[in-house]
């Protein structure tokens, strides 16, 4: 994540301005994660679909969401999370937007 998408980030959760770019950059974060093509992403997707969703990539993915948004998840944030829409809703309950 570069300074422009830390800006970006910090103007949407201090002033509530939509950000299409939210999406895309969290299919990229999954898509480096679980190394899969972003193209082939889609929110009904998670560790049941995603072969390489193991228990260690989620905790790499965790830290990467947690980087590359600015947040931190709570232990039951991350123990209900079992889609793509279930990060989402939870990003969009600390101020994320996403179209």
């Amino acid at each position: 994540m570069d300074i422009y998408d830390r800006i970006r980030i910090t103007i949407s959760k201090k002033f509530g301005i939509r950000n299409l770019i939210m999406s895309n950059q969290l299919y990229q974060i999954i898509s480096k994660v679980m190394k899969i093509p972003e193209s082939s992403l889609i929110d009904t997707m998670g560790p049941e679909s995603i072969e390489r969703w193991t228990s260690f990539n989620g905790y790499v993915l965790l830290h990467e969401l947690e980087t590359g948004f600015d947040v931190k998840f709570t232990i039951d944030e991350v123990m209900d999370v079992t889609t793509i829409a279930d990060i989402k809703r939870h990003l969009k309950n600390k101020g994320i937007i996403f179209d």
